[in-house]
């Protein structure tokens, strides 16, 4: 994924899932707003049992695109195809 490196662990004490409330909190928008994007395919999350986590890795691998290409990434560029998805 674009020339990012893969970390295989996080860091010690680290979460490696968030809550879609609180990625709505550190991106500064509502978790509607968040909800709405992954059930889109636009915003990668996991589901377990009916609720939807937001992997660590994913948020720490976009703000290093960012930051290394200056510029603004897509989230659902961290979305894998998924046929009959709208990605």
């Amino acid at each position: 994924m674009r020339g990012v490196q893969l970390r295989t662990e996080p860091p010690v004490g680290a979460p490696r899932f968030y809550s879609v409330p609180e990625v709505a909190r550190m991106l500064g928008m509502s978790a509607m707003t968040v909800y709405r994007a992954i059930a889109a395919g636009e915003f990668p999350a996991v589901k377990v049992r009916g609720r939807l986590i937001v992997p660590a890795r994913a948020l720490e691998e976009m703000v290093d695109a960012a930051v290394a290409d200056r510029s603004a990434v897509d989230a659902a560029e961290w979305v894998p195809f998924q046929p009959g998805r709208g990605v």
